[in-house]
């Protein structure tokens, strides 16, 4: 049930035919966890705790630095050399008290990455780096879990939604991370943010885009990105959306799955 205080807060969205009291109650009901408090997941978990959701992790072992305020927006200039986490967790606190934040200040790993995406239903993937997004996606699929999974280029983006534990009307898996990516570019090929630089509004559109693509899963309206890539040239202010299917022999829901726990994660 919503307070009368919940009601008047979540009011633009309880008019709202699509999300109404039902779909209001189903965000307070969600667990979502965010993957990182950097420059995509700190936007992703102002929206989805300004939305209502109910229980909202964060896991990052990192501390918070003043290069990084240009765009991680939910940290300030008082929270330098304090734990990304316990920064977000206070402004979380701050702009709605209404949800349960759960902070998971350490490295996500093979070792722990299944009993933490497994205490949630849907996770926002917000890292920024190949080997955290391939563990990140293996444990959504061995854990049966929604993964809304953003990247962020100089000034290209993508986003992209994976249920690979689930089927579709076919009667098929539905593709996996892998079945986009099959295998990491070689380390050096591509720059990281300090190297290249990046325009901090940007990392803030993409996790925005993250934040609502997490609501639409969990209420269940529009179109989902489940089998559709989406893209973002920031250069011509393009969007264009591409359709992508299960490889038969990605190795965790192929034909011949290969992939059956995380050991072969480092």
């Amino acid at each position: 049930m919503l307070t009368s205080e919940e009601l008047e807060r979540y009011a633009r969205h309880i008019v709202l035919h699509e999300v109404g009291g039902q779909g209001q109650a189903a965000l307070k009901a969600a667990k979502v966890l965010v993957i990182g408090a950097g420059g995509l997941g700190a936007p992703a978990l102002m929206y989805l705790a300004a939305a209502g959701v109910g229980t909202l992790g964060v896991i990052d072992d990192d501390v918070v630095t003043l290069s990084n305020l240009q765009r991680q927006i939910i940290h300030t200039t008082a929270d330098v050399g304090k734990a990304k986490t316990d920064s977000a967790a206070e402004s979380v606190a701050a702009l709605n008290p209404h949800v349960r934040f759960i902070t998971h200040q350490t490295r996500l790993q093979a070792t722990n990455a299944l009993e933490i995406v497994g205490g949630y239903d849907l996770v926002v993937d917000g890292s920024d780096n190949f080997t955290t997004r391939y563990l990140v996606s293996d444990a959504c699929f061995l854990a049966r879990k929604t993964l809304v999974a953003g990247a962020l280029g100089i000034f290209d983006a993508s986003l992209t939604t994976i249920r690979a534990h689930e089927k579709n009307a076919d009667g098929e898996f539905n593709p996996t991370y892998r079945c986009l990516f099959p295998e990491a570019p070689p380390p050096g090929t591509i720059p990281t943010c300090e190297e290249a630089g990046l325009v901090g509004a940007f990392a803030g559109v993409l996790g925005s885009m993250m934040a609502l693509e997490a609501i639409r899963e969990i209420i269940g309206f529009g179109e989902g990105l489940v089998g559709r890539l989406l893209m973002i040239d920031a250069r011509a202010m393009r969007f264009e959306t591409l359709r992508y299917a299960r490889d038969p022999a990605n190795p965790l829901n192929g034909d011949h799955p290969t992939i059956t726990d995380l050991s072969g994660h480092r």
